[in-house]
């Protein structure tokens, strides 16, 4: 990506080469691969450096747009993200601002506070990533527990054993499903939450995170 200088200020980008006119010269494509970084700063094109230093992953915050600087005594522009913002790990009963109701966008005698509803008369309440990700947990664990249901329905339907290994291991999936539950929930923000998905490699090899995993059936 490019920046295009005129009169000492960004005044346009280049996403991928193409042929422009600056001033009353048309200049093709190929110059973008065939000339030198001097040679296209000589006509006001400056290669446009990501500092990425601020931003976050967006499973966990919600980041800034990019601003564009051009620092014209290095003769660089850079694009940076602001501080990036954490998602809300908690549930969030949502309530109306009094920025919305000078807008009109509430409805008449609501008050700064009062709560939003929906159309059954209920409060709205926005999830937070707690809330998520237990349910993604809920369902993993599930599936697990899914492949060897049918040792389950045997037994109600013939009377026939479930296997010593196969109710350990249902009981094993649920109690480690629980403890990571537990984690889940006493995490006090989103950093904590992140922490806990963070892999890292330990010095036998393995790669291990703070939640830990739910454990599969060994064959």
């Amino acid at each position: 990506m490019y920046a295009i200088i005129t009169d000492g200020s960004i005044s346009k980008y280049v996403v991928h080469p193409k042929p422009l006119v600056i001033g009353d010269v048309q200049y093709p494509a190929r110059i973008f691969s065939a000339w030198t970084a001097s040679e296209l700063a000589a006509i006001g094109i400056i290669e446009v450096t990501f500092d990425n230093s601020n931003k976050k992953d967006e499973k966990w915050y919600i980041n800034t747009n990019q601003t564009y600087t051009y620092d014209a005594s290095a003769g660089t522009v850079t694009a940076t993200y602001g501080t990036a913002t954490a998602k809300a790990h908690a549930d969030v009963a949502e309530v109306w601002s009094q920025d919305e109701i000078d807008a009109g966008k509430a409805p008449d005698g609501t008050s700064a506070n009062d709560p939003k509803n929906d159309e059954n008369g209920d409060q709205i309440i926005t999830r937070g990533l707690k809330y998520n990700l237990i349910q993604t947990l809920k369902q993993q664990a599930a599936g697990i527990l899914q492949d060897t249901d049918w040792y389950i329905v045997r037994k109600a339907d013939a009377g026939t054993a479930v296997p010593s290994s196969i109710t350990n291991h249902r009981a094993a999936v649920r109690t480690k499903a629980a403890e990571m539950e537990t984690a889940i929930t006493n995490a006090s923000n989103t950093p904590a939450l992140e922490t806990l998905y963070i892999y890292t490699k330990q010095e036998d090899g393995s790669v291990t995170r703070p939640l830990g995993e739910l454990p599969e059936l060994e064959s």
